[in-house]
């Protein structure tokens, strides 16, 4: 024990101070570096997909007009075409419940869908964030393989809320894999913002 940590031990508890800046850290910046890689991406809430419609409590897929739902297929997938529906079009559609997972407090979700087009399409994204708010709406182009997101921002733990994307007008025809229900990746920014 060092002299001043005697002195700290021994004083009233009162007259105790001790500088906790003052510690030498045992792993520098670039240790750090070599753990840990940012962004982080934590794992997903669930996966919809064609072989897993249903997810926990109100969470589930559905799919609006689609030429076929291929279950045995590698991967699994459901492919649409164009044509008027009293929907206005072919969709898929992802609804969620948070609390159904757990969670309990609100929160922002990114909802991804894996689609596919051979040729480009238009495809309007859109949703429901029960009282939170919602970002990447609106129409996109769709060409080969991409990821395309919906984010729901803020959404009430207890709330049912949903993401999709709708073919409203002629154009190529297009495949949905899957459907992430996700965090956002945790971002860590080093250093001053001023």
């Amino acid at each position: 024990m060092s002299e001043e940590s005697y002195d700290i031990a021994a004083a009233p508890f009162e007259d105790r101070k001790l500088d906790l800046t003052t510690f030498e850290k045992d792993l520098t910046l670039e240790d750090w570096t070599r753990i840990v890689h940012f962004p982080w991406f934590p794992p997903p809430i669930d996966v919809i997909s064609p072989v897993h419609t249903v997810g926990k409590g109100r969470t589930n897929l559905t799919l609006g007009s689609p030429d076929i739902l291929q279950t045995d297929a590698n991967p699994p997938y459901a492919s649409f075409s164009y044509r008027q529906t009293t929907a206005g079009g072919p969709f898929v559609s992802v609804h969620f419940e948070p609390a159904a997972y757990g969670i309990t407090t609100p929160a922002t979700y990114v909802i991804a869908f894996l689609l596919e087009a051979s040729s480009p399409v238009t495809l309007n994204a859109g949703g429901y964030a029960s009282g939170g708010t919602l970002g990447g709406t609106g129409p996109k182009t769709l060409s080969g393989k991409k990821s395309l997101s919906v984010v729901l921002g803020n959404v009430p733990a207890n709330g049912q809320v949903n993401a999709y994307f709708q073919q409203a007008a002629p154009g190529g025809s297009w495949t949905w894999y899957s459907t992430s229900i996700e965090y956002p990746p945790l971002v860590i920014q080093i250093g001053s913002t001023i």
